[in-house]
């Protein structure tokens, strides 16, 4: 199983890019790609742009990372409510490679940040979503006040937290299993 991972943010310290590295590697008998979006520069989205240009390589090279995946985990930082500007641009130019780009693909969305609420705004417009384009939500968590439940030294700390980290990993293990025998 080939597994993405990549926080939703351009942020060079982002605790979503720290959860969603670490959430991929919990799964286990797995090829892992973790990719950065600042190495994915775009032009910001705008349709005149592609009709003189075209779609930019960097838009087909980030869709290239997503096909090669079966498990695609992200984790969302909150900007507003909403996604980072950051995201919302690649995810405008990936649509144009592939609308459905997330489909036959399982996908893990999280969201984290410092507040009690952990970005939940962003992770259920995500979940709303990312359905149109094919996903199958395979699991989702909003994980709150990052700094007090995660330690780059132990991982999740909060064991309520960490039981349901545990619950999402198990599922996407069990589908596999399934997946393969069949």
């Amino acid at each position: 199983m080939n597994v993405l991972s990549f926080g939703a943010s351009s942020s060079s310290t982002s605790i979503n890019k720290k959860l969603a590295n670490y959430i991929a590697e919990l799964i286990t008998d797995s090829e892992k790609r973790h990719v950065d979006l600042n190495d994915y520069p775009l032009p910001l989205y705008c349709i005149d742009y592609e009709a003189k240009n075209g779609i930019p390589d960097n838009a087909k090279s980030f869709y290239e990372n997503m096909e090669w995946a079966d498990v695609i985990v992200i984790s969302f930082a909150e900007h507003n409510g909403t996604y980072t500007a950051v995201f919302k641009n690649i995810f405008d130019w990936v649509s144009r490679v592939k609308l459905k780009m997330f489909e036959n693909k399982k996908l893990i969305l999280l969201s984290t940040a410092p507040g009690a609420r952990g970005g939940q705004t962003v992770l259920h417009a995500a979940i709303d979503r990312f359905p149109h384009h094919g996903a199958e939500i395979a699991g989702s968590l909003a994980f709150p006040f990052f700094t007090k439940n995660f330690s780059d030294e132990f991982g999740i700390i909060d064991e309520e937290i960490k039981s349901k980290v545990d619950s999402i990993i198990q599922s996407i293990s069990t589908q596999n299993l399934h997946s393969n025998s069949g």
